[in-house]
């Protein structure tokens, strides 16, 4: 059974509508949830449950959302998980993404940078709230 370590939370919108920021580039990466968590007391199999969710709303075009989550502060830094979620022109209300990942065995650093991103391929999406980012390390 795993131990605790440590837990953080990266709350950027709290609320629906609470929020209007475009995704002004096609395809690019814009950081929407960032943690640090303290590596203190890791002994074996070390490892870090991560969860989210992110709201927007898209344009009147069949559009592709892309969260990725790194281990870093760069949308270059090591991949840990990564989805696309695709919605059809029916879709007209704010969309909900809801996500959960783990990162077996890290490599242990006095702590462990995890950032999320958000993507879209069309222009005119809009991040709307709420967005939430968190995660927990456990370890043997």
């Amino acid at each position: 059974m795993g131990t605790y370590l440590d837990a953080r939370t990266s709350q950027n919108a709290s609320y629906a509508g609470s929020i209007a920021i475009p995704i002004l580039v096609v395809d690019t990466p814009q950081l929407f949830g960032q943690i640090g968590l303290i590596t203190e007391g890791v002994t074996t199999n070390p490892r870090v449950l991560l969860k989210g969710t992110i709201s927007v709303t898209l344009p009147l075009a069949l559009a592709g959302i892309t969260i990725t989550i790194v281990r870093g502060t760069l949308p270059t830094d090591p991949l840990v998980y990564s989805a696309t979620s695709t919605f059809d022109l029916s879709v007209l209300a704010p969309q909900v993404i809801t996500f959960s990942a783990a990162d077996f065995l890290p490599p242990i650093t006095p702590q462990l940078t995890y950032t999320a991103f958000v993507a879209s391929n069309i222009l005119g999406t809009i991040r709307v709230g709420p967005e939430s980012f968190d995660g927990i390390l456990v370890s043997d």
